[in-house]
């Protein structure tokens, strides 16, 4: 088996196990991977992450060329923005899931630091969480707003929309959206209650100690 093949197979699986738990649902979420020879492989448009079929995931080559497959996702500037800005980026994926896209319907989230420092699985593998504001899905402004952070981020928060992370493969790309979720679950659980956060010395326990991109 090729190694673009076993990608393909990847990234349905992992698609298909994020769409079975709920995290997106219908035809909503997008992800896109690099191939071996700079290329990337990106689901459809209106396709269904329960359903993505291995054959037919898009393909562009090195020059951004579609090649194969069906048409892609209309959140292609998206992803493009994410691997033109990030060297380290060998996967993207985006999503419409529930308690992060409610966290970022509420008024007083910090639009620099969207996710409360709960716990430090957020912090490690996903870094500073940028709150994005509205567009119109398929907007072009999403890419370059997140251009804008010149690679900084490695992950962004599209407000009454859905994440959007960049992950060095496939498999952690999907880890961190996933800890992403859970963590704006947890903020909507704690809220009102008071709960006790990470402090400032603990946070740049974790940063230090796991060697995270943590910008001021």
């Amino acid at each position: 088996m090729s190694s673009e093949t076993r990608l393909r197979e990847q990234i349905c699986l992992l698609a298909k196990s994020i769409f079975d738990r709920g995290l997106t649902g219908g035809s909503t979420g997008n992800i896109s991977a690099r191939t071996d020879d700079g290329g990337l492989l990106v689901s459809p448009t209106g396709t269904s992450f329960g359903r993505l079929d291995p054959a037919r995931l898009s393909r562009f080559d090195a020059a951004g060329t579609l090649v194969e497959g069906d048409r892609p996702t209309k959140e292609m500037p998206l992803h493009s923005a994410f691997y033109d800005t990030r060297s380290t980026a060998g996967a993207v994926v985006h999503l419409h899931s529930c308690h992060s896209v409610a966290l970022s319907m509420l008024a007083d989230v910090d639009p620099d630091n969207f996710l409360p420092p709960l716990t430090p699985y957020a912090i490690m593998k996903l870094g500073k969480v940028k709150l994005l504001p509205f567009f119109l899905p398929g907007d072009p402004a999403m890419g370059e707003a997140v251009r804008g952070l010149a690679g900084k981020r490695s992950a962004v928060m599209l407000a009454n929309h859905g994440p959007v992370v960049a992950g060095k493969d496939v498999e952690a790309a999907c880890n961190a959206i996933e800890e992403l979720e859970d963590t704006a679950r947890l903020a909507l659980l704690t809220r009102g209650m008071n709960p006790r956060l990470l402090t400032e010395a603990q946070i740049s326990d974790v940063v230090t100690g796991f060697d995270i991109e943590w910008d001021e």
